[in-house]
């Protein structure tokens, strides 16, 4: 018996409209038929990357919105037929299928016609004028489109489309035995990104693991020492990659389960000089005063310098988070500067585009820490210059987009 290709993206989505999960979890919690797999992912990625899109094509035949579950249909219907290029029949009878399995036959004489009747040319017509109907056929939220071409001019669409460049791995060993894959190599050593990455023994045994760029050029950028804090450090990977060039690290995370996810990447990749420590990084601890040559805030931030990879963002972070989250990357940087000894390092990253989360925030801070100077960061990473640190985007820097700055303490 044929699968349906409906069903099991339809289970994932639903946990991300309907519950809130994040996508990745979802997927993870998600029964899926195995040799399906790869369809799935992809299918789920490209619904969530196009949802605004998909949210307008359903109100140019629907002005009355459907309930949430014939909407994800609907939506992983239009992906199959605008980006999979799958026969209208195929998958309206899947879509009527699964109408049918869900128990909601009612609606699905509304989905067999709604597909029937989708025409691309018509609904694109109906899209907004200037940057409002820009945004929607990018699927990226308004107000963020808006904060892009004003940092960025015309490169703010370019920065939206970006993709990602495809599965991030940094090897320990072995790499050659992969090496055969089809695969590009990055700027750092050990480091290479992959079309498509199977996961195999190698990983459980500690011979590679998957680290994005953008982690990589941050631990790239932070100087050897004896003693560092990653002081918000789940799941590990800065923490477990900067432990080959500092001797000791000590790694800060607020939520006990995400304290254990750095003690099993640890353990995975073989490393012993990682110490974790469940600790609120808004609370200052005058154990650690001055104990660190260094210390790392991979600050909390809204995320978009990778939601071609973490697509679901786009959905649920709004405008007026970026407020509170600006207040409390601040407030972990007012903190933690305590701890870095005189002549320190502190190091303060984002995987954030804008720049009220990035130079704006580093700004505040030493408005109010004189203590504190601006160093000069280099990367082999094409990157933009800002007045505070490196700014690197998802449209030259392999499909994501983070912030760093150093600061030294006087």
């Amino acid at each position: 018996m044929l699968s349906n290709p409906v069903y099991d993206p339809f289970q994932i989505l639903t946990k991300v409209y309907s519950d809130g999960a994040h996508l990745k979890q979802a997927i993870l919690e998600t029964y899926i038929e195995e040799q399906y797999r790869s369809r799935t992912v992809k299918i789920v990625y490209g619904v969530l990357e196009n949802d605004g899109y998909f949210d307008h094509c359903i109100r140019f035949y629907a002005p009355k919105a459907p309930k949430l579950a014939v909407r994800t249909i609907l939506k992983i219907s239009l992906y199959m037929l605008l980006f999979m290029d799958k026969k209208r029949y195929m998958v309206t009878d899947c879509a009527v299928d699964l109408c049918k399995k869900l128990g909601k036959s009612g609606v699905s004489g509304f989905v067999n016609a709604f597909l029937r009747r989708f025409d691309k040319a018509a609904v694109d017509k109906a899209l907004p004028d200037g940057l409002a109907g820009k945004a929607v056929a990018l699927s990226y939220p308004q107000f963020a489109y808006e904060m892009l071409q004003k940092e960025y001019g015309l490169r703010g669409e370019k920065i939206a489309v970006a993709k990602s460049a495809g599965v991030s791995v940094r090897f320990v060993k072995n790499a050659e035995k992969y090496l055969q894959k089809a695969h590009m190599q990055t700027p750092f050593a050990n480091n290479y990104i992959f079309e498509n990455f199977v996961r195999d023994e190698g990983f459980d045994e500690g011979e590679y693991t998957f680290q994005s760029v953008g982690s990589i050029a941050i631990c790239d950028a932070v100087a050897p020492c004896e003693n560092l804090l990653d002081c918000c450090a789940a799941p590990g990977g800065k923490s477990v990659l900067l432990a080959q060039k500092c001797k000791r690290v000590t790694s800060f995370e607020l939520h006990p389960h995400r304290v254990a996810l750095i003690e099993q990447y640890k353990r995975r990749m073989g490393v012993e000089n990682v110490t974790e420590l469940q600790k609120d990084s808004t609370v200052f601890d005058p154990v650690y005063e001055e104990k660190f040559d260094a210390v790392l805030c991979d600050a909390p931030c809204s995320g978009y310098g990778t939601v071609s990879e973490n697509p679901d963002i786009k959905l649920f972070r709004k405008k007026e988070d970026f407020k509170a989250l600006a207040k409390t990357q601040l407030a972990i940087l007012s903190t933690v500067c305590r701890y870095v000894k005189k002549g320190g390092a502190l190091y303060y990253s984002t995987c954030s585009l804008f720049s009220c989360e990035n130079d704006e925030t580093v700004a505040a801070f030493l408005k109010t820490h004189p203590d504190f100077t601006v160093e000069t960061l280099q990367s082999p990473l094409e990157h933009d210059r800002k007045q505070y640190g490196l700014q690197f985007l998802p449209d030259t820097a392999f499909g994501v987009g983070f912030y760093i700055s150093k600061l030294t303490k006087k």
